[in-house]
């Protein structure tokens, strides 16, 4: 009974299927399909793309291919009209009317094909066919159409139609490894895709349709006739007046894929590095300027190579934005270490850090000016610094010493000044490289023993720019955010208008002094008409050479640029006479010949003060000082002290001996002020400085019985020093030079080494000595008694 029932029940159940299966068919098709609209994900282009660089006006500066060894670039935000009217019309009339399939199309392409037995036009709307580009264009089955037409609706219900245009626009193919509009209106036409002509966006628009067999360069007639049908259409639908018709069919084809730009390369492989890789990066760079600071660096190393120089680095800073305006990583068209940004690379300093101490010692209210600087061989510890050209002025106007870039006064300054502190200062100004300790650095630091950026130091001087720039908007206040790096990228490290405060690193009177000191750096002889150049351009410079003459560097500012430049080998050879005054100077020059002339800095007053000055030591007069001039000074300079170098000395009733109450009256001398350097200082002095006068000597019998030594030992310089005696080519020790000097003209000097008599000297006291290795005591004795020992140590 129950195997019965089961069987009729059965038969009921096929009856049923058998009469109703094309209704099952149905709705079972409609499930699986509404399952697949569930399941499937909205299509998300995940395909790498170019790193691409634009200029600040948004023209191609720089291109990487992507992973994939496509022409890729970055999905755009929108599609250019021109290109969208011939796309839609091409493609897709109904394109904004259908839900992302059109039934009435799939239907004519459908029966046109059976008509003609073979496949002769195509029923997919633009989103069907961003679905296809999607899908890696899988082979056209039935089934495949269906998940298309799914996802398609899945795509019109999750983007707008100018998303999916412009979806399309990203990813359509335009012939060999080029992928995409942006791409294409470059290596076709050499311009962005918003500037192409109707002719133009029309021959792309036919491209993605057939793109092996319409290839620019190849089918050219066929290229042709599908551009002019299109263009004909416009014309139809009022898209083109006939004027606009006829000269676009005269347009001609694009011809094979042109390379493109290559203006920024190393700023592109720094954006990669920054984490922009595959992005489009909108920078700062004016175009124009950086093709023609391209051209100066190529000139110019065409010229260095001469002399195996194969490697120059150029940045131009705009001040106010804090922004990169110009970036020549390397030397374009350069065989030799070409492929490193030196613009970021850690190189030897030299002296380009010297103005740096001189404004921070203006800043701390340490020096004036022209405080006088002894510039006198040195010996600091087993350190010995030399001026570039062997030769001393004994005392020199710190401003001076900073113009002509001497190395003794710079040591002495920092010295004074501490290295740990200097340090500090370079760290918070944005020297990043300064890693190492200051015991590390020693006193070297200020002479190239560090190693800084270009990009670090332009940003510094563009910093200190800034604060003298906006020290008078701002009511003497400063930013907060002055001295941070530059940036490249729009939108990237901006300078901050908000949050003044009333102290800064450095003040406004000290970089205002310090640009005044670099303005009178003495320009290279071979710029030729330098002085009709200066007549019109205000500019601050300063120039270094690394030790062994491995890097040159030049760095200038006005109150609107900063131009940094850096000549040498990427390996670290370095070549004679490679110079910052000869190599990188002229580079400097050059750029700034490009920028628009500026008005120099205002000078900040209200961070000064208006204060009489010793004319001869540049420092605040004393009481006794004369010649007095009045000038200003930075506001902390009122905390230095009085000039040490003037003295009152008592001289005989014809101002020719000085005397004393020995052998004069008081009533018979002469009470007059005279301005005295320390022997040392003012044997180099004097030879420089016709005005100076030495002290007159005393009168026979007014002697003093403790008369301030008249004798400076200037090597060895200081007690306790270890010396190592110079070697000959054979490598055996020979004589070192050892040299005091006397205030006294053709005094005489009797030298003993030991308690050993070894002779003596007259007017110019040197001496020749060999001493055995270990202590030892030199004395020297003049002629009127007094004496000089020095211990020192042969190593």
């Amino acid at each position: 009974m129950r195997i019965s029932a089961f069987v009729v029940q059965s038969k009921r159940w096929l009856s049923v299927f058998f009469t109703h299966r094309k209704a099952l068919a149905i709705v079972t098709s409609a499930l699986l399909l509404f399952i697949v609209f569930l399941v499937l994900p909205t299509p998300n282009f995940k395909k790498p793309t170019s790193t691409v660089i634009l200029s600040s006006n948004g023209n191609l500066l720089m291109a990487s291919i992507a992973a994939d060894e496509q022409f890729r670039f970055p999905a755009s935000l929108s599609v250019p009209t021109k290109f969208e009217r011939c796309i839609i019309e091409f493609e897709d009339r109904k394109f904004y009317h259908h839900p992302g399939i059109n039934p009435m199309a799939i239907a004519r392409a459908a029966w046109n094909n059976i008509k003609a037995k073979r496949l002769t036009q195509g029923g997919s709307t633009i989103t069907q066919q961003v679905i296809r580009l999607y899908r890696d264009n899988k082979p056209r089955t039935i089934f495949e159409k269906l998940i298309e037409a799914t996802l398609a609706l899945r795509l019109v219900i999750a983007h707008s139609k100018r998303e999916i245009l412009q979806m399309y626009a990203s990813n359509a193919p335009f012939g060999g490894n080029v992928v995409g509009l942006d791409a294409a209106a470059w290596r076709y036409y050499n311009r962005s895709a918003s500037e192409l002509s109707w002719a133009e966006a029309a021959a792309l628009a036919v491209l993605p349709n057939s793109p092996s067999l319409v290839f620019p360069g190849r089918n050219a007639e066929v290229l042709r006739a599908k551009r002019d049908r299109l263009l004909k259409r416009l014309l139809a639908c009022g898209d083109l007046d006939s004027l606009t018709y006829q000269l676009s069919l005269l347009e001609p084809l694009p011809g094979e894929p042109k390379p493109l730009p290559q203006l920024t390369p190393h700023l592109l492989t720094r954006a990669i590095a920054d984490g922009k890789e595959g992005k489009i990066i909108e920078t700062t760079i004016d175009l124009e300027l950086q093709q023609r600071t391209n051209q100066i660096a190529a000139n110019h190393h065409q010229q260095l190579a001469g002399n195996q120089v194969h490697n120059v680095a150029v940045l131009v800073l705009d001040i106010k934005t804090n922004s990169t305006l110009a970036y020549v990583g390397n030397s374009p068209g350069s065989n030799f270490g070409n492929h490193v940004d030196i613009i970021t690379s850690p190189r030897s300093t030299g002296s380009i850090l010297k103005p740096f101490l001189y404004a921070v010692m203006l800043h701390d209210g340490l020096i004036l000016p022209n405080t006088l600087i002894p510039d006198i061989p040195t010996q600091i510890g087993g350190y010995s610094p030399k001026n570039y050209n062997p030769d001393y002025d004994g005392a020199i106007p710190a401003s001076r010493a900073i113009a002509r870039s001497l190395n003794v006064p710079a040591v002495r300054m920092l010295q004074q000044y501490g290295v740990e502190r200097f340090q500090h200062i370079l760290q918070k100004l944005g020297i990043s490289t300064l890693n190492r300790t200051a015991e590390n650095y020693g006193l070297s630091l200020i002479l190239g023993g560090a190693e800084a950026t270009l990009w670090d130091l332009a940003g510094v001087y563009a910093g200190m720019a800034r604060v003298l720039n906006d020290f008078r908007p701002n009511q003497s206040q400063y930013h907060k955010t002055n001295f941070i790096p530059p940036h490249y990228a729009k939108g990237d490290n901006t300078i901050e208008t908000s949050d003044l405060v009333d102290y800064s690193p450095l003040d406004a009177s000290a970089i205002y002094f310090c640009f005044e000191a670099m303005k009178e750096v003495a320009r290279p002889d071979e710029l030729a008409g330098w002085q009709y150049f200066s007549s019109s351009r205000s500019v601050a410079w300063k120039t270094g050479t690394s030790f062994g003459h491995r890097d040159a560097w030049a760095i200038g500012l006005n109150p609107r640029y900063v131009v940094a430049v850096w000549v040498g080998n990427a390996s670290g050879e370095g070549r004679p006479n490679l110079t910052g005054v000869s190599a990188a100077a002229p580079i400097l020059f050059d750029v700034f010949a490009l920028l628009p002339t500026s008005r120099w800095f205002e000078k900040p007053i209200d961070d000064m003060a208006y204060v009489p000055i010793c004319r001869h030591s540049g420092h605040r007069a004393s009481d006794i000082c004369m010649p007095v001039d009045s000038t200003w000074i930075p506001l902390r300079g009122l905390e230095t002290e009085a000039c040490p170098y003037h003295r009152f000395i008592h001289l005989n009733q014809s101002r020719t001996h000085r005397v004393t109450d020995k052998c004069v009256s008081v009533e018979n001398m002469v009470k007059q002020s005279w301005f005295v350097l320390p022997p040392a200082m003012e044997w180099f002095y004097k030879s420089k400085n016709p005005f100076y006068q030495s002290l007159p000597p005393y009168l026979a019998g007014c002697e003093p019985d403790n008369e301030q030594s008249q004798m400076a030992l200037i090597y060895p310089r200081i007690e306790k020093t270890a010396i190592q005696l110079p070697r000959d080519l054979d490598g055996k020790p020979t004589e070192a030079i050892f040299e005091v000097v006397h205030r006294r003209e053709n005094t005489t000097i009797f030298w003993h080494l030991n308690e050993t008599y070894l002779g003596y000297t007259r007017t110019f006291h040197k001496m020749a000595l060999q001493p055995k290795k270990g202590n030892h005591t030199l004395t020297l004795v003049d002629d009127m008694g007094n004496s000089q020992t020095v211990r020192f140590r042969v190593e």
